[in-house]
Parts: C-alpha cells; sequence; structure tokens
C-alpha cells in the first residue's frame, strides 16, 4: 500500500470536512428511494451522523497512513451493528445498501477533494483501495453479526418452544404460565390444540411433521415423535390436516386448551396403540372419531375381565360351539335382534340363527332380556373383533 504523507492527508481531511453537509444531503436523498426508514433516521440525528461521517473518514486517513486494520472494539461495533439490524427485524441486504450508497457517495467527495489538494495518481489509488476495503471490511462484520444473532435467536427460541411443549405436557399446567412460556417462545396460544403422533421409525410420519403448519410446535421426548398443532373448529382445517397427514400412520389426538395437552397426548397414545392392534383402521386416525373405542380399550386387562365375566355360560360349550355363539351373540347385539341383518352379516339362513338363539337363550336365561345385562355383553363383545 502506498503511504501518503501527512501534509496530503491533514489538506484532504480538511477538504472533505467541509463537504460533509452536501455529502450528507446526497446520501439521504439516495437512501430515500432505496430504504427511507434510514434516510428518515438520518434526517432525525443530522448532527451524530455528521459526527460519525468524520469519524470514519479520520480512520480512513489513519489507514491510509499507518495501515492498522484492527482496532480494538472496531469490528464488534460493525458486528452489533448486524445484531441490531436482526433484532429490530430489519433486513440485512438493507443495511448492506446503505453501506453501499454511503460508500459510494463518500468516494465520489474524498476523490473531488483529493484533486482539489493535488493528491498524486499513486496517493489517489492507495486512498481508494483503502475506502472500499475498510467498508468491505466493516460489512463482513455487519453479515457475520447479523447471521450469529439470527442464529442464536433461533436456538434460544427453539429451547423456548421446547419448554413450553414440555409445560403443556406436564400433567398440571396453569394457563398464566403456559401464556407466559408462549411469549417467550413467540408463539400465539390458539384456542385448542392436539397432539399429532407419528411411528418414531416412520420416514412417512417424519416427512409428514415437516410438512405441518409454521405454528406447530415439535414433540422432542423419545420415544414420542410428534407435534403440537393450533385445533380450528372449521372442517376445512380439519380436511387439510387430514391431507397432510394421510399415508404417515398418524394419530391426532383430541382438540384441548393448551394447559390440558396432556390429556390430548394420554387419549392419542391410546388410539395410537389400538392402531397397531388394528383395531382402529382411519387414516389418519382422529381421537375425537373413536372415543368410544378408546374408553372401552383404555385397560385390556377390565375388558378380559368383563368379557370373562359376562360371557361365562358359553364356558361349557365346545371351542368351535362357543365361538360361533359369541359371533352369533355379538351380531344380535350390533343388528338389535334383526334376524335377517344377522343371517346377511353371519352368512348364514335365518332359521341357523333363530336355533342359535335359541341356544343362547337356553344358557343365559332371561338375563338376555336385562338392559344392564345387554350393554356389559355389549362391551365385552361389540368391540373385539
Amino acid at each position: 500500500m502506498t503511504e501518503i504523507s501527512a501534509p496530503s492527508l491533514e489538506a484532504l481531511s480538511a477538504a472533505v470536512g467541509r463537504r460533509v453537509p452536501e455529502l450528507m444531503v446526497e446520501v439521504r436523498d439516495a437512501l430515500a428511494a432505496r430504504v427511507p426508514d434510514y434516510a428518515h433516521f438520518l434526517a432525525e440525528h443530522e448532527h451524530e451522523v455528521a459526527a460519525g461521517v468524520r469519524a470514519v473518514l479520520g480512520r480512513i486517513i489513519s489507514l491510509t497512513h499507518d495501515g492498522s486494520m484492527d482496532r480494538p472494539g472496531e469490528r464488534e461495533f460493525f458486528e452489533n451493528l448486524g445484531r441490531s439490524q436482526w433484532r429490530e427485524g430489519r433486513d440485512l441486504p438493507d443495511l448492506l445498501a446503505v453501506y453501499q450508497i454511503g460508500v459510494r457517495v463518500f468516494w465520489h467527495h474524498v476523490s473531488a477533494a483529493a484533486l482539489e489538494v493535488g493528491l498524486a495518481p499513486d496517493a489517489l489509488a492507495a486512498l481508494a483501495e483503502t475506502v472500499f476495503f475498510f467498508v468491505d471490511q466493516l460489512s463482513s462484520a455487519s453479515a457475520h453479526g447479523y447471521v450469529l444473532e439470527q442464529e442464536e435467536a433461533g436456538a434460544l427460541r427453539e429451547r423456548h418452544r421446547e419448554e413450553l411443549v414440555d409445560l403443556m405436557l406436564s400433567e398440571s399446567t396453569d394457563p398464566a404460565a403456559v401464556r407466559a412460556a408462549a411469549r417467550r417462545a413467540d408463539w400465539p396460544v390458539p384456542e385448542k390444540v392436539s397432539v399429532v403422533l407419528v411411528e418414531p421409525d416412520d420416514a412417512s410420519g417424519r416427512r409428514a411433521l415437516s410438512r405441518l403448519d409454521a405454528r406447530s410446535l415439535p414433540i422432542r421426548r423419545p420415544p414420542l415423535v410428534g407435534a403440537v398443532v393450533p385445533n380450528g373448529s372449521r372442517s376445512t382445517e380439519r380436511a387439510a390436516l387430514t391431507g397432510l397427514l394421510r399415508g404417515a400412520h398418524a394419530t391426532v389426538g383430541a382438540a384441548v386448551p393448551p394447559e390440558h395437552l396432556a390429556r390430548s397426548l394420554d387419549l392419542a397414545e391410546i388410539a395410537a396403540r389400538l392402531t397397531k392392534e388394528h383395531l382402529l383402521s382411519d387414516d389418519p386416525v382422529f381421537v375425537a372419531d373413536h372415543l368410544d373405542a378408546i374408553i372401552v380399550h383404555r385397560d385390556r386387562r377390565l375388558l378380559d375381565a368383563l368379557g370373562d365375566q359376562v360371557l361365562a355360560p358359553l364356558d361349557g360349550s365346545s371351542p368351535s360351539s362357543r365361538e360361533r355363539l359369541r359371533e352369533t351373540l355379538r351380531s344380535w347385539l350390533r343388528h338389535m335382534g334383526d334376524r335377517r341383518a344377522m343371517a346377511e352379516e353371519l352368512h348364514v339362513h335365518p332359521q341357523t340363527v333363530r336355533y342359535r338363539m335359541g341356544r343362547l337363550h337356553d344358557l343365559f336365561g332371561d338375563s338376555l332380556d336385562d338392559p344392564a345385562v345387554r350393554a356389559r355383553l355389549m362391551l365385552a363383545l361389540a368391540w373385539r373383533e
């Protein structure tokens, strides 16, 4: 880098200094078309910005003279500009455009002032190299700061969202605590939410989760794999969710207030188990459509105990006869005694149905006429394929 003499630099600095007011007007006008917010800022803080321009001029002059590219705190300052750009919700290209517009106007005045003071061509070239290298460095620092802040903010938001999901899935959750956690996670709290579960080793399920609305929250609680989704009452919302999840073997929990999400998870896990056992076959399975089946199958041991109790009259029959009688009794309960419908379902002659029902009345006696007994038989038989 060509070193410029101190007298020349002093003369140049004075000449550029006289041009600062005109320079700022040109920068403001140029910014108004590309980034008007910054033009307004410049107009409102004219004296502070002018002081900054003179400071930058002094920095470039010193840089040209001594070649030192690293001053304590300088890079951090421009990194922080980039960070604040992200925090204020502004785009990085806007900040870089400010730098580009500023350096273009700045160099126009610096080069004109250099000609005024008779700066040698090689010194002018060295000055140009310094100016544009300096702007490149500060642009790089601001971009780095912007990306760092973006990554840190994203990581923090994800951590807050994981904490929010954990809170909502806890057994006892205060609505105020959910709202506070949602504010930290930058998550608008819907009136109701549901749990969506997929099989951990199902690639199609994972792909479906990635297609969910941006408002969904991932559930990362091994072995659970799923998401928390806003649940609206409109049929179009359910249709959209069905389309996203079709083929993913997913289970959609009941719609509940966010502070009751643990209930949605509990029912969804039961429905997922029933799907594995081929007792539910929808695609996807919506818990709200199968609450009766979930109630009956919530505890298999209780269902088996009930079956052993109410079907005890069949114990003396041979295994094949017992199975036929169970099948006939189930059909009788389903069709409310309609023997023609029973015959069609069982693929037998109506007379065979009559014979089997006579046999069942012999075994059960008058208890088949008791509504309470029929209700228990319905639970024990109609839900067990």
